[in-house]
């Protein structure tokens, strides 16, 4: 199977420029437009990693910089600009994967930020939403203010979270998915921190559980409508 990795420009309107990097399988089935977290641009070896793994899989990946992390900004975007950042890079999805099934979300804050950008307008053509450890509170201090604008999401929503993860304690998330309905799934990882990394003592590597990660991911969305 071939692929092809292709460096590009996305142009954000009254913004700026940032990179991205659409990796393409030959005969991909869908795209996940990959939005990178707070403290690691679209280069980082776990966004390479995902990219590589679900065009294993037949699934496309267009991965994309917030302008904060292109200018080499420690402090994040305000909102505003992430979803300005985020559409630009699902209209660009669109129009380099037509025909194929487009979702979005991304890696902590890039996930949560998708989810807000879809709940104040939907984005164009994206048939759901995939958190890659959805960030519900700060490290360690349970709360889920966070999760109030996921009500208004209408299209479905995975949810990929680790049960060591600090940043989302599954005693506070999992009421927060029940509530929204089958339109939320959540798939634990046993064992998983933030980023999906297992202790030793688990018996299996973190490939093995990010190799869950990515069969989950990729079982969701084809099963998409």
């Amino acid at each position: 199977m071939a692929v092809k990795t292709q460096e590009l420009k996305l142009d954000i309107e009254r913004i700026g420029t940032v990179s991205a990097i659409l990796t393409q399988p030959d005969n991909a089935r869908a795209c996940y437009v990959l939005a990178h977290g707070a403290g690691a641009d679209m280069r980082h070896s776990f966004m390479e990693k995902v990219a590589a793994g679900l065009a294993d899989r037949g699934i496309a990946t267009l991965r994309f910089n917030f302008p904060y992390m292109e200018n080499k900004q420690r402090r994040p975007d305000l909102p505003a600009v992430a979803h300005a950042t985020i559409r630009a890079a699902v209209e660009e999805a669109a129009r380099l994967c037509p025909g194929l099934k487009l979702v979005a979300g991304g890696k902590s804050f890039g996930g949560r930020m998708t989810s807000q950008a879809q709940s104040k307008a939907p984005l164009p053509g994206v048939k759901g939403l995939a958190f890659l450890g959805f960030p519900l509170h700060a490290d360690k201090k349970p709360s889920t203010e966070r999760a109030e604008h996921l009500a208004s999401i209408a299209i479905p929503m995975l949810f990929l979270q680790g049960t060591r993860d600090g940043l989302a304690d599954l005693g506070h998330l999992k009421p927060v998915i029940e509530a929204l309905g089958p339109k939320a799934t959540l798939h634990e990882v046993e064992g998983g921190d933030h980023s999906f990394a297992v202790l030793k003592k688990s018996g299996r590597s973190n490939e093995e559980a990010l190799t869950e990660v990515l069969d989950a991911l990729a079982a969701w969305i084809d099963a998409l409508a």
